[in-house]
């Protein structure tokens, strides 16, 4: 079977990069990153792209009159290398209605809290201030408004009460880099439906992903647990 293209933005460090060229280099996963665009020119992000030699390509936002200008460039990379599905992954610009309407239900981003608790910036900040015992990332279907959209999954770590940002935010990570790769999996696999905005995924039981314990946890599509 092909595998599904990717395209991924980024501007920053990219570890959720990685972690999906990590994924893709398993000679039987299901996708494989065709391309990586970045709004930054010099973003870590570049050197994991040219580490697997995958094609790179910098679109500086300031290079364009405005966002349409600048989304179109986007797009043209994006189906200049065939790309199926759009993954966000630190990509610190919000997209417009516009680039969400042409892309649809193939463009998806993570955010590292459990939405649509604490949207935008400083989610472990504000997660903490709250005094939540759970915290966790979110894998979803990216809509105009800012980490809005239809849940794919979720995963889950508890808050342990001598937390800090940093501590917190490096777990959240850990979940971050398992969780978007299953489920750009599930997506490549055709176990993804979207019906009457609600999603379902084809072999998994309720509640995508969760935790446990002193470390995340991941539910599988065949209800098996992975630690």
């Amino acid at each position: 079977m092909a595998r599904l293209n990717l395209g991924v933005l980024v501007s920053g460090r990219g570890s959720n990069l990685r972690a999906l060229l990590d994924a893709a280099a398993a000679p039987d996963y299901p996708a494989r990153v065709a391309v990586v665009i970045s709004d930054t020119p010099g973003a870590g992000a570049l050197d994991h792209a040219a580490v697997f030699d995958v094609p790179a390509v910098v679109i500086p936002r300031a290079d364009h009159a405005d966002r349409a200008g600048f989304e179109a460039a986007i797009t043209d990379a994006l189906e200049g290398h065939g790309v199926g599905l759009v993954c966000l992954a630190g990509f610190m610009r919000l997209v417009s209605a516009d680039f969400c309407r042409h892309w649809g239900d193939r463009l998806i981003n993570i955010h590292p809290s459990l939405l649509p608790a604490f949207r935008g910036l400083d989610t472990h900040v504000r997660a903490l201030a709250a005094g939540v015992r759970i915290a966790g990332a979110t894998v979803h279907v990216v809509r105009p408004a800012m980490d809005d959209g239809l849940i794919l999954a979720q995963g889950a770590v508890p808050v342990a009460d001598d937390d800090t940002p940093e501590s917190l935010a490096a777990r959240v990570l850990a979940v971050e880099h398992r969780l978007y790769p299953r489920v750009v999996a599930w997506i490549a696999e055709g176990r993804v439906r979207i019906e009457d905005e609600r999603v379902r995924v084809d072999g998994a039981a309720p509640g995508a992903c969760v935790g446990s314990g002193d470390s995340a946890g991941l539910l599988a599509p065949d209800g098996s647990f992975v630690v």
